[in-house]
C-alpha cells in the first residue's frame, strides 16, 4: 500500500455518493507498500479501505483481483470483501484512475516473526490454495520467469549504481534459474506477494490477508517459496530453518506437497528471490517524484538469492 494519487475531501465525498456507506467522517492515506494509492475511509457505517490502482495494475486484471477476493471471502478466507456500489458494481473510477472500496480487516502485521506466525501463515496459504481451486477466472503470472527478462533488461544499464557488478551477477542467476525452472507441477490460484505486511494477526492467529494485486495462476509451490524467502530470514538476512519448518508444517496440514514439488523447492526459492530483487531494483532506480512511499532495499534480496544459489537439499526449505 502507498499514496501516489492524493484525494481531497470534496472529491471523496462525491465518490462515496455511489455507495450506501453513509456520511464520510474521516480519511487518511496509507503510506506502507509500493504499488497502489490506499486510504483508510471512515464513514457512518464503519471503516473501509479505498484503493486507487496505479503503475503495474492493468485495469483488465481488476475483475480477477476483485472477483478472487469476493470468492475467497465467501469461502471463509480472511480477506477483504469488495463493496458493491448502488449500481451493483465494485470497480469504478476516481481521479481518472480505476478504484474500488473493500472492507477493513482487524488485526495488525507482526513486527517480531516467531515460528508460530510462520505455521499460521502456512495454514492460511494452504487454505487459500484449496479454496481458490474452483475460481473460474484465470490470470497468467506476469512476474514469473517469462517476465524477468524484461525487468532485467530495464535494470541492467543502471544496476551498477546500486552495486558494482550487479548486472552480470543477476544475468548469471537468471540464465541458471530459467534453464532449470520446473514444469508440470500442480498449479492454481496463488497470492504471489504474501509478505509480512500483507497478513494480519491477533497474537498468532491470522485475521486477514490483503493485497491480492499480484494474485494469479501459477505453481502452488512457488507461492510457498515466496513465503519462505519473505518470512524465514531475519533483519540481518540470516536464514532461520525453524521458521521454514513451521511454515511447511502449517501448509501440509492443509495441502500435501507432491514429491516433485519438494524437489523443486530450493530452485523455486532461488527464483522467488530473483523476482523480488528485480522488482525492488526497478523501483529503486525509477522512483516516483512526490510519492508518499519509500522504495525497499533490493540488496536484501541479493543476500537471499546468494543463499539459495547454494541450496540443493529441500530439507533446508523446511521439508522433513
Amino acid at each position: 500500500m502507498a499514496v501516489y494519487t492524493p484525494v481531497d475531501r470534496a472529491t471523496l465525498d462525491a465518490f462515496l455518493t455511489q455507495y450506501d456507506l453513509g456520511r464520510l467522517l474521516d480519511f487518511q492515506g496509507i503510506q506502507a507498500g509500493v504499488e497502489n494509492s490506499n486510504f483508510f475511509v471512515d464513514t457512518e457505517r464503519g471503516r473501509y479501505v479505498l484503493t486507487i490502482y496505479e503503475r503495474r495494475v492493468d485495469p483488465a486484471d481488476l475483475p480477477f483481483f476483485l472477483g478472487l477476493m469476493e470468492h475467497l471471502a465467501e469461502r471463509g478466507i480472511h480477506c477483504p470483501l469488495p463493496i458493491h456500489g448502488r449500481d451493483g458494481q465494485v470497480q469504478r473510477s476516481l481521479m481518472g484512475k480505476p478504484a474500488a472500496i473493500v472492507t477493513f480487516l482487524e488485526g495488525r502485521c507482526t513486527e517480531i516473526i516467531d515460528p508460530e506466525h510462520c505455521q499460521a501463515l502456512g495454514t492460511a496459504l494452504g487454505q487459500l490454495h484449496r479454496e481458490g481451486r474452483d475460481f473460474s477466472i484465470r490470470r497468467q503470472n506476469a512476474l514469473s520467469v517469462d517476465g524477468w527478462r524484461r525487468l532485467l533488461d530495464l535494470c541492467e544499464p543502471d544496476a551498477g549504481r546500486v552495486l558494482p557488478g550487479l548486472a552480470d551477477e543477476l544475468e548469471r542467476d537468471f540464465q541458471a534459474i530459467v534453464a532449470a525452472w520446473p514444469t508440470g507441477l500442480p498449479s492454481g490460484v496463488i497470492h504471489g506477494d504474501l509478505f509480512p505486511d500483507n497478513i494480519f494477526f491477533q497474537d498468532t492467529d491470522v485475521t486477514g490477508i490483503i493485497d491480492f494485486y499480484f494474485a494469479c495462476n501459477d505453481l502452488l509451490a512457488y507461492d510457498l517459496a515466496v513465503c519462505t524467502v519473505a518470512w524465514c530470514f531475519d533483519e540481518q538476512h540470516v536464514f532461520h530453518p525453524e521458521r521454514a519448518r513451521a511454515l511447511v508444517r502449517g501448509y501440509v496440514a492443509e495441502r500435501r506437497l507432491e514429491p516433485a514439488e519438494i524437489r523443486a523447492l530450493p530452485l523455486l526459492c532461488r527464483g522467488a528471490s530473483l523476482r523480488f530483487l528485480l522488482t525492488r531494483l526497478y523501483d529503486w532506480l525509477n522512483r516516483v517524484d512526490g510519492a508518499l512511499v519509500q522504495p525497499k532495499d533490493p540488496l536484501e534480496y541479493l543476500a537471499k538469492l546468494r543463499f539459495f544459489r547454494d541450496v540443493t537439499d529441500p530439507a533446508v526449505c523446511g521439508v522433513r
